[in-house]
């Protein structure tokens, strides 16, 4: 990123932050990608609370920025686990601001494992969550009852371009691995797996490439969705499995697991929009297959008569090449620093309670 270009994001942020300046500057805890533009995005929640750490996802940190946030916040390390047992989350939510009124900045749900311990239990307050994801929204408004307002831009209008954009990175880096490897897309069958707003937008890329796609989906809407837009839906997924060259999948959930991978056709690549430990089962694949490196960022899973290509580990395969989906997603990153959110889903267990909406810069 050229220094104009920092110097016009950071100036961005800062009328943002001056917009949405909370009456009182409450604690908060930001869970991110830490990427090449973030740390203006970092700087805005410092602005607006009292920042005691960033704790980016593991699989999409650049050095520069890590670098660039440290000195100015603690970055801690991030996991499912840290999380999931409630004691273990209250002993850090603890160890960084204890008694202080605090906000939870979350990408994936993280936070809502332990949510109703760290509410209970928490010598300060928790003032609530807001989640920026589909996968995450899906966390907590799963839930009966939250123990404190969960406002979610998962659904914003502004994820929209987002969310395209995403799907066409998607594409580029598992054509790109493919080609890595002497295969290209052309006459290889694609499989879609969940054609919510990413697996809808990996579709209709593959299809302007010329790839003849299949979709799956559980949900009856979106099936009807994807066949009067011209694709094929899957009745059987097995079979979909053992005919698809590419299989990409979208669900925010587990969309493969263990007895799954042996539907597939021999040679297949198998990619994903998020981490590995939440759309494959991979700890359920059979001890018999053996991993084999072929290739940066591609291994082979083989076992007698059977073997198929994993990219990137099952982690979200964008991020091998930047993620960048332009400056679209700064208006998504905008609406979520201060109080106020543009166009913001409030949760209150089991579904959605309202919109917000506030003021842009």
């Amino acid at each position: 990123m050229e220094q104009f270009e920092r110097a016009r994001l950071d100036s961005y942020f800062a009328r943002i932050a001056d917009v949405f300046a909370p009456a009182e500057r409450p604690s908060s805890f930001l869970i991110t990608h830490l990427l090449l533009e973030r740390p203006s995005f970092v700087g805005a929640v410092g602005r607006t609370s009292n920042l005691r750490a960033v704790l980016p996802k593991p699989k999409s940190i650049d050095p520069g920025a890590r670098r660039a946030v440290e000195k100015v916040t603690p970055c801690d390390s991030l996991s499912r686990e840290l999380f999931e047992d409630g004691d273990t989350a209250l002993d850090y939510i603890e160890s960084r601001a204890p008694g202080e009124s605090v906000v939870l900045l979350d990408v994936g749900g993280y936070f809502a494992p332990s949510l109703d311990t760290i509410c209970d239990r928490f010598s300060g307050r928790i003032l609530g969550v807001v989640e920026d994801t589909e996968n995450g929204h899906k966390r907590y408004a799963d839930r009966d009852k939250l123990p404190c307002p969960v406002v979610s831009v998962a659904r914003s209008p502004l994820k929209d371009p987002e969310d395209f954009l995403v799907g066409q990175s998607v594409v580029f880096s598992a054509e790109a691995l493919m080609r890595s490897r002497g295969d290209i897309l052309h006459r290889r069958p694609a499989l879609v797996i969940g054609f919510g707003k990413l697996g809808s937008s990996i579709a209709r890329l593959l299809h302007a490439k010329g790839v003849q796609v299949t979709v799956h989906d559980v949900d009856p809407v979106r099936q009807t969705q994807a066949l009067s837009q011209g694709f094929a839906v899957a009745r059987d997924r097995d079979a979909a499995l053992h005919g698809a060259g590419l299989v990409l999948c979208a669900t925010g959930a587990v969309s493969l697991r263990g007895e799954d991978f042996s539907s597939l056709r021999n040679g297949a690549y198998v990619a994903t929009v998020t981490s590995s430990e939440d759309e494959l089962d991979l700890d359920a694949l059979p001890g018999v297959y053996q991993r084999t490196p072929n290739g940066e960022h591609v291994t082979r899973y083989a076992t007698t008569g059977h073997y198929f290509y994993l990219l990137n580990g099952g982690n979200a395969v964008n991020f091998l090449h930047g993620a960048s989906v332009g400056p679209f997603i700064f208006l998504v990153q905008g609406s979520g620093p201060g109080p106020g959110a543009v166009r913001a889903v409030v949760l209150r267990g089991g579904g959605v309670m309202a919109w917000i909406s506030g003021p842009t810069v």
